[in-house]
């Protein structure tokens, strides 16, 4: 197993076991499978175990695992504040001490606000008191790290990434998300600050690897490399020296074994110029059933109504290259649930985004079919009352 260090010397392994897929049996999680799944990886090296709160229960699961096996002292355990349910300034020690009962444990060696989509969020969160909490919680030990997951736009994670001084952060990341949600402008900004990177949902919930056209397939299965199609997605990370830890979501002893063998054979810096044109190539099929030729450039931006162009056309184009639902679950979280989310209904159609658009888009009529798929009336109402309970008690402006 190959390790990365964190902000203060701990050295952390670059592939981290996500607790949200565990198998279940029934309504419960299959404890015996998951305790073989995740003793695999220890035994493999594998030292950083994430899990959240509202993932059914995953933190009573590894909490048990780990206490069963005695070595909760020798692994990394990193779970989440659900900010979203926050609505007092006692809350976060409600909710913090019932992670800790769940997890069998007294600390957390990593500590994130779960899901932050917007700066908002955060501010909402520091008006109730949440960096004197922080504060309080470091002091006495209880977490060893903070940090924050984000779901967001790159402009609003910035403003996070900026406002506090983070132990480390936790984005989506994937060769198809190069310019979307944090990207890897956000991993940048974020590793030139010294702040470690978590990755989450490397292959897209294993869409980069069930879900690829046959062409891309046939592409990965002639390069000489010989590498998987998870081995691509996986290694295109690995190559990136601004990476700390990615997380996988493993629920098979083969799948286990696997990763950790991508792991370990993996390095910062080893793709060749070849590699890159396969990734492309790649990304280049699975574009064939995008909805519009949009390359994410941003030059249409900013929209003097605010409207969120590019962000809108990515998740558009995921309901056609992989389903309906992924491209409006994605719209949701990414977009919708930011204070302003740009919504195609404020474009005034002033044109000034097709006159900088270098892909000649017709940006005005597609902006209005892109709504009417993503936001279909069902889904309309749906996103209404999600969006009203995930930003509930923001103070208004």
């Amino acid at each position: 197993m190959k390790y990365r260090l964190d902000r203060h010397g701990e050295k952390l392994s670059i592939l981290g076991y996500g607790c949200m897929r565990f198998t279940r049996k029934g309504t419960s999680i299959d404890i015996d499978k998951a305790e073989k799944e995740i003793m695999a990886a220890y035994r493999a090296g594998v030292n950083y175990y994430d899990t959240a709160y509202i993932y059914p229960g995953s933190e009573a699961a590894l909490g048990e695992i780990l206490e069963r096996n005695g070595i909760r002292k020798n692994v990394k355990i990193a779970t989440k504040l659900p900010q979203y349910l926050m609505s007092s300034k006692e809350a976060p020690d409600k909710r913090f001490r019932e992670e800790l009962l769940r997890l069998r444990t007294d600390y957390v060696d990593y500590y994130l606000m779960h899901h932050l989509t917007d700066i908002s969020q955060w501010e909402r969160l520091k008006s109730m008191g949440i960096l004197q909490w922080i504060a309080d919680r470091k002091s006495d030990r209880s977490i060893r790290n903070i940090g924050f997951s984000y779901h967001g736009n790159t402009e609003n994670f910035l403003k996070i990434l900026n406002d506090y001084d983070w132990d480390f952060c936790q984005i989506q990341l994937n060769y198809m998300d190069e310019n979307t949600q944090a990207g890897v402008e956000g991993l940048k900004a974020a590793s030139e600050k010294g702040i470690p990177v978590i990755i989450m949902e490397p292959l897209r919930g294993g869409k980069l690897v069930n879900m690829l056209p046959e062409k891309a397939r046939k592409a990965i299965k002639e390069n000489e490399r010989g590498w998987t199609p998870a081995q691509w997605g996986l290694k295109w990370l690995y190559n990136q020296k601004e990476v700390t830890v990615v997380l996988s979501g493993m629920n098979s002893l083969e799948m286990v074994e696997e990763n950790v063998k991508t792991a370990s054979d993996s390095e910062a810096g080893e793709f060749t110029q070849s590699d890159f044109d396969l990734i492309e190539k790649v990304k280049k099929i699975i574009s064939e059933n995008e909805k519009i030729g949009c390359t994410g450039c941003r030059y249409c931006m900013p929209c003097p109504k605010g409207v969120e162009i590019p962000g809108i056309f990515k998740s558009w184009n995921t309901m056609y290259t992989e389903s309906k639902m992924s491209g409006r679950r994605q719209y949701f979280q990414a977009f919708y649930l930011t204070e302003n989310p740009g919504l195609a209904t404020q474009c005034i159609e002033c044109g000034k985004c097709e006159q900088h658009c270098p892909q000649n888009l017709p940006i005005r009529q597609k902006l209005k079919e892109a709504d009417r798929d993503l936001r279909p009336l069902p889904y309309r109402i749906g996103f209404f009352f999600g969006r009203k309970f995930m930003l509930r008690g923001r103070k208004k402006k």
